[in-house]
């Protein structure tokens, strides 16, 4: 099935020219192309039509995957434990089997994809975690220095678009349809209001996060 998702604004991440009115082609988990939606609708008049408001972007990369993955528990809503992440003490007093870390991934991974994150940076040394991760298309990458300050789940905190994504968008076929959509009027807006913007997070192919 083809889809095309479009928004008010295309950013590739690469410092070509942002595209006005621009969308992608996505053909099963790839995309097929990158150009304006009316020569897109035109050529595919039977793909279906997702629209976005504001800026379609790269994915991005959280840097601190082990520090939001492995050293926090994210409660489950059923818990008496609150909505933050526990750390610290609070993380020692609880009974951490692989089920209830993978579970507490889970969840924390969904927060990520709010965020566009499309992948995490550091070693998981968890499987549990891990598997949390991979399941939904993620990856991991390489970290090659630790990062300062205290761990966030939004990638823009001190860093560029360019700086915190995972790859440019690329307008050739059989490159994953890996991206994320904010709902900002431009990159600016995008810097300044951070990733907490995310309405759609879409990973090879597949809508893994959506505001609603």
């Amino acid at each position: 099935m083809l889809t095309i998702h479009t928004a008010d604004l295309v950013l590739f991440g690469d410092g070509r020219p942002s595209l006005p009115g621009g969308a992608v082609l996505v053909e099963g988990r790839r995309i097929a192309a990158v150009e304006a939606y009316e020569d897109l609708a035109a050529a595919h008049p039977t793909a279906r039509v997702r629209r976005w408001p504001g800026v379609l972007t790269p994915g991005l990369v959280n840097p601190y995957g082990p520090e939001l993955l492995e050293q926090c528990y994210h409660p489950d809503p059923r818990e008496d434990l609150g909505s933050e992440p526990l750390t610290g003490a609070a993380l020692s007093g609880l009974d951490m089997t692989d089920a209830r870390w993978g579970a507490s991934a889970r969840r924390g991974v969904q927060r990520m994809l709010a965020h566009g994150v499309v992948a995490v940076a550091g070693d998981l040394l968890r499987p549990a975690v891990a598997d949390a991760v991979y399941r939904v298309g993620m990856t991991s990458e390489e970290r090659f220095e630790d990062r300062p300050g205290p761990p966030v789940f939004d990638p823009l905190v001190g860093r560029s678009l360019a700086e915190a994504i995972l790859m440019p968008l690329l307008p050739r076929r059989g490159v994953d349809a890996t991206f994320a959509v904010f709902d900002v009027p431009d990159e600016g807006a995008l810097t300044k209001s951070g990733a907490r913007a995310c309405v759609a997070t879409v990973i090879k192919g597949r809508l893994l996060h959506r505001r609603r």
